[in-house]
């Protein structure tokens, strides 16, 4: 019985251990230890921003914001809990603040959100303060990046991503072939993947480029 409570005790000991490894992976910007939490942790935070706003599409954009400053936040993390708490926690808000933005919430509905709001704050544990400054730093390394692309790269990813524009309108207005647009695309998308690996883990740069590819 003596040595049952002991080898307990070891296997307990041994898992906080393994936990905190895993947690300092984590804060320490190690990319597999991210991926795992994505992975463990997406589906249901789609799921659970498609609660709240009913558009499915939608929640996986703002489930990719969310992760992003999940990413940007990991120094702040103290437990490994505060990771799926840090996660609801920014999805909420989230999903609060589009809902609101939209400014077309009757009054049954704004009553609705107040009582799912307590309902997840209740779920919720709010584990840290944070900010979403580093949200604003990520877009603007991602507009830096677009401006320092080469002159007619940049014009012809602005012009294909922003403007909407086909390939075939981008080569009559800028005056080049079909083939040299299909050319600058490849290699402006090249270079911001290049550039945004230099901060972000491959699984971030992906969904990124996944979004404006």
């Amino acid at each position: 019985m003596h040595h049952n409570k002991i080898f307990c005790s070891l296997m307990a000991f041994e898992k906080i251990d393994l936990d905190d490894f895993f947690l300092l992976r984590f804060k320490s910007g190690d990319e597999l230890a991210f991926e795992k939490i994505f992975k463990s942790n997406h589906d249901q935070i789609v799921g659970f921003c498609n609660q709240f706003i009913s558009d499915r599409d939608k929640a996986k954009s703002l489930t990719q914001e969310v992760f992003l400053n999940l990413w940007l936040n990991r120094e702040k993390i103290e437990t490994l809990n505060g990771i799926r708490s840090f996660l609801y926690t920014y999805a909420k808000s989230s999903c609060l603040n589009y809902l609101r933005h939209r400014k077309v919430i009757s009054k049954y509905e704004d009553k609705q959100l107040q009582e799912k709001e307590e309902e997840i704050n209740r779920e919720v544990l709010e584990s840290f303060d944070f900010n979403s400054l580093e949200f604003s730093e990520l877009e603007e390394l991602i507009q830096k990046a677009i401006n320092d692309l080469p002159e007619k790269c940049r014009q012809v990813f602005i012009m294909s991503r922003y403007d909407r524009k086909m390939n075939k309108e981008i080569s009559e207005e800028l005056n080049i072939s079909v083939k040299a647009v299909e050319a600058n695309m490849t290699r402006a998308l090249k270079t911001l993947k290049s550039k945004l690996s230099e901060y972000l883990p491959a699984i971030l740069v992906q969904l990124i480029m996944h979004h404006i590819s």
